[in-house]
């Protein structure tokens, strides 16, 4: 790596770590004025905010706004740079266009990667923990009982239970029915009572009974009452709030999308967004390094103050169009991969054409 590398490869990850410091001191400062008697009044430590609620808060907060960070780093720098007359002495040594926006190369992919590791395996955890801390001296779980809860636990399989409560892992009134391709009934399960026994990780049913249904249309009836017994089923699959897919780590996310798409539910599509966010966005941040560096290298008679205009008003379209395709892939037929990563192509493309007609 020459001198030219790392002198606008520190320049890149110093000004990318000044706005990440300032803009989390900003956040933080809100965050506590609106929080603060909550803390006070669930009797929260100083240290606890501090590391738990906050040293949690952080690495997501830095995951989803890294693409924007990174662009107003890139502008910011580059444009002084441009002010400097720097960009100019570069390319009039010898150095090409092309071969000053290696550095630039080498710092995105760097953040990227970082942005790759947290979004998959270190922010999940975080968001875990943070919503733990939140239970207990933010706000108070939404509710520890359901009732009247439906869901399908298979292809052709029906759940209802009457009611389930949550830290108990028990629910009342438990019916599942099994229907064929046809629609008919080809036998139904009930007990009265239903708990989850964390040892054996088997569910103890009271007044158990199942009924299968054969051709001739008569009815095998086996029954049971205080037994164990193997329903396929999960303490999860009762409480939707822990399908929080946002606490969970990259491979239990993709076994969860599996389940899923296996149990038939339908309800898929917003982890498969999930998911692909976590793999394609670090592109954004190649993506946004490109477009910065072709629009700020240019010295222009506002300085870093029309770069700034122009780079916010970029920025804004990309968030606005990403979040259009996100809503396309959930209410509409637009396949969640393509809704992650059509922003991605066609800035990517925007950024080749900036980059193509910028003096060199």
């Amino acid at each position: 790596m020459k001198r030219i590398d790392r002198y606008i490869l520190a320049k890149y990850i110093k000004t990318f770590l000044m706005a990440l410091a300032l803009i989390i001191v900003i956040i933080i400062t809100f965050d506590v004025s609106e929080k603060l008697d909550r803390f006070i009044s669930h009797h929260a430590t100083f240290w606890q905010v501090v590391f738990n609620y906050y040293g949690n808060f952080i690495p997501g907060f830095v995951n989803l706004y890294s693409p924007l960070f990174i662009f107003i780093s890139v502008l910011f720098f580059t444009s002084k740079m441009a002010g400097n007359t720097e960009v100019i002495a570069i390319l009039g040594s010898g150095i090409s266009y092309r071969r000053m926006l290696r550095p630039y190369l080498y710092g995105s992919v760097i953040v990227a990667l970082l942005v790759l590791l947290l979004g998959n395996f270190v922010i999940p955890i975080s968001n875990r923990n943070l919503l733990e801390f939140e239970e207990q001296y933010v706000k108070s779980r939404a509710t520890n009982y359901y009732n009247n809860i439906h869901f399908q636990s298979g292809q052709g399989e029906q759940v209802f239970a009457a009611a389930y409560d949550v830290p108990q892992h028990y629910a009342t009134e438990f019916q599942r029915d099994q229907f064929d391709e046809d629609g008919r009934l080809l036998s139904r399960e009930t007990a009265r009572f239903l708990t989850y026994d964390t040892v054996t990780k088997n569910w103890l049913a009271y007044d158990y009974v199942k009924r299968t249904m054969r051709d001739d249309g008569n009815e095998d009836v086996v029954s049971s009452d205080g037994e164990h017994h193997d329903m396929g089923l999960e303490p999860e699959d009762f409480d939707l709030l822990s399908k929080d897919i946002t606490t969970m780590n990259t491979p239990a996310l993709i076994k969860h999308i599996v389940r899923e798409r296996q149990r038939g539910t339908g309800l898929i599509k917003e982890a498969q967004i999930e998911l692909w966010q976590r793999i394609l966005n670090p592109l954004a941040i190649i993506v946004m390094t490109f477009i910065g560096v072709a629009i700020a290298a240019r010295k222009s008679r506002g300085g870093i103050g029309v770069h700034l205009a122009i780079g916010i008003t970029i920025a804004f379209a990309f968030v606005v169009f990403m979040k259009i395709t996100t809503v396309f892939a959930t209410n509409g037929n637009l396949s969640p991969f393509m809704a992650v990563l059509l922003p991605q192509i066609i800035f990517g493309i925007a950024a080749a054409y900036l980059i193509y007609k910028a003096p060199k």
